[in-house]
This record gives C-alpha cells, sequence and structure tokens, in this order.
C-alpha cells in the first residue's frame, strides 16, 4: 500500500474514531501533498512515497519551527499543538538516523568525492542528503558535516 493511501486511510480511521485532532492533522497533510501535486504537474499520476516523505519532512520542520517561535516568545500554549502536529507526522517518515550513523556516511562521503575543506561543504552536504534522505534532518547534516571538514 502507498504511503498516499496510508495516510487516507488512517485520517478515515481517526475522524471515524472521534480523534478530530489527528483528523485534522492528516487531512492538512493530505492537502500539502495534493499542493505538491500540483506544482510539479503530478497531479494524475500523484508522487512517489519518496516524494511524500519529503513533504512530510517539510511540514514537520514547519511545525518543530513554529513551536520555537511560540516558546521564544513565551507562548506555550500555542507551541504544543505544533510539536502534537509534528509527532503525528513524524509517523509517517522513517527512522531517523542516529548523529554516529550520519556521521558515518558523511565520512564516506568525504573519502570518496575525495574533497577536504571548508570549500567543499556544499558538495558534501548535497551528496549526503541525497543519500541519506528523509531518515536525516537537513541541519543536522550540515552541523556534522562542518565538523568533519573543519
Amino acid at each position: 500500500m502507498s504511503l498516499k493511501q496510508t495516510i487516507q486511510d488512517d485520517m478515515k480511521t481517526a475522524l471515524l474514531s472521534g480523534n478530530r485532532f489527528r483528523g485534522d492533522v492528516l487531512r492538512g497533510l493530505k492537502a500539502a501533498i495534493l499542493n505538491e501535486e500540483v506544482a510539479t504537474g503530478k497531479r494524475e499520476d500523484g508522487l512517489d512515497d519518496a516524494s511524500i516523505e519529503k513533504v512530510i519532512a517539510k511540514e514537520v520542520k514547519k511545525r518543530f519551527e513554529a513551536a520555537k517561535l511560540y516558546r521564544d516568545n513565551s507562548r506555550p500554549e500555542l507551541a504544543d499543538p505544533e510539536e502534537k502536529e509534528a509527532d503525528i507526522l513524524k509517523e509517517y517518515l522513517p527512522e531517523q538516523l542516529s548523529d554516529d550513523d550520519i556521521r558515518a556516511k558523511v565520512k564516506e562521503l568525504i573519502q570518496t568525492l575525495a574533497v577536504s575543506g571548508p570549500q567543499a561543504k556544499g558538495q558534501v552536504i548535497g551528496a549526503a542528503k541525497q543519500a541519506l534522505g528523509t531518515a536525516a534532518d537537513g541541519a543536522t547534516i550540515a552541523r556534522i558535516v562542518n565538523e568533519e571538514l573543519s
């Protein structure tokens, strides 16, 4: 079963069981997927699971950024729902890699690409993001690449 169908089924289940919050979060995710399909011209074919995971990762990042802004401005009552939404969305992403696993992959890429020094950051970050996909956060990848190339 495709990830899109799983999300659809989970949304129906949540709404029918009375879990309105979860249902609304998944409805919003469906809308974000639809927007991406329209934007990329894939409305008829639909997005593949990897593309849907990228949309989900983007939505999770938005929620965490919003929650951080709310917390920084002493508004925890607004931050909590954002974090709960992010937690629901994260269920549809692959297990996140540990820093050690990311570091090992970055070291491997640095050797494979035969690069060194800070000027190679962009190249290594791009290769790492492509290799790791949504299993690693972009900010974490960038931090580890900076540490390894310093």
